[in-house]
């Protein structure tokens, strides 16, 4: 979920396994997506680094409520 908007495509992300990382908004997104704080979000943390991550997809509001309904989240 997206906590805080940090500017120049960083988001404050707080993941599912408890983790708050710093999300950067890929280049293939960027464009096409706007996120905002509190958005349900798809990211993949780095390897080489845990506390930073790349967003990959974002939640539109009836996908999260299907996702609530049939217990994904």
């Amino acid at each position: 979920m997206a906590e805080l908007m940090m500017g120049a495509n960083h988001i404050r992300v707080r993941c599912a396994d408890g983790v708050t990382r710093m999300g950067r908004i890929k280049g293939k997104i960027k464009k096409r997506v706007w996120i905002r704080e509190g958005d349900t979000l798809i990211v993949t943390p780095w390897s080489f680094q845990d506390d930073k991550c790349d967003i990959i997809y974002r939640y539109l509001p009836p996908q999260v409520d299907w996702l609530r309904r049939n217990r994904y989240l």
